[in-house]
């Protein structure tokens, strides 16, 4: 799962842009990963490098260059191998219930700028104005031990990812989702995980997504939830045995 960072119409110092830089490292993270034995956290740094190459007429040392969150869930013998970078989580259903995996640094930094953007709602010139001040005061510590990990244009940040491994008679199923899809239960608290489970095996990751935007759709300006934009991506792989 790799979801892109908003730019909040910010220069990225890059002519391709975002979906091109995840459209780009998707295909190089799969191509990293093709041995079971090659680590996550290598197979991410390999594939950063690989994008960074691709263009190198862009200012890769811009601090707004197109970046990622990135969340792998690999399946290998008697195991499942597990990456997060960012706040795109992994959500395991075992026979205890459920383990969220996920890396909310960035939630740890800036809290009066984030405090700020929500006082205002979403669609209004205040809010837009706080939304560009925060993402210029984020992408000043991104990528830097002051602040927090992202996929970027360095292959650094691989070593800083959360990485792990589960044994597999533990696990009875797992989803991995990006923000724009977990807020029902993380932001929104209008879903339990195990009522999103549920969602997913009767109706699959649409019904999950067309349940997301019903809850949003009650709260267009975020007064309810406050938030960075009405409704975010939103993307779900299900995956059971």
């Amino acid at each position: 799962m790799l979801d892109g960072l908003s730019t909040a119409d910010l220069d990225t110092g890059c002519r391709h842009g975002v979906p091109w830089y995840v459209a780009q490292l998707g295909g190089q993270l799969v191509a990293a990963l093709t041995s079971q034995e090659t680590p996550l956290t290598v197979g991410l740094a390999n594939a950063l490098e690989r994008v960074a190459a691709l263009h190198p007429e862009c200012d890769l040392a811009s601090p707004g260059t197109p970046s990622a969150t990135v969340a792998i869930l690999r399946q290998r013998a008697g195991f499942f191998d597990h990456l997060v970078l960012a706040d795109s989580p992994i959500v395991f259903e075992g026979l205890q219930g459920f383990t969220v995996l996920t890396d909310l640094r960035v939630d740890e930094v800036l809290p009066d700028m984030r405090a700020e953007v929500e006082r205002y709602e979403t669609h209004t010139p205040e809010h837009q104005a706080a939304l560009r001040r925060l993402v210029t005061a984020q992408r000043r510590i991104r990528n830097t031990p002051d602040g927090y990990w992202v996929a970027g244009a360095s292959p650094e940040a691989a070593a800083h990812a959360r990485v792990g491994s589960t044994p597999a008679e533990e696990v009875r199923a797992a989803a991995v989702l990006s923000d724009g899809a977990s807020r029902l239960v993380t932001e929104y608290g209008m879903a339990t995980w195990s009522e999103v489970f549920t969602m997913l095996r009767t109706g699959g990751p649409q019904e999950l997504i067309a349940a997301v935007r019903k809850a949003e759709a009650t709260d267009p300006t975020g007064r309810r939830w406050p938030r960075y934009k009405s409704g975010d991506d939103a993307a779900v792989a299900f995956c059971q045995w």
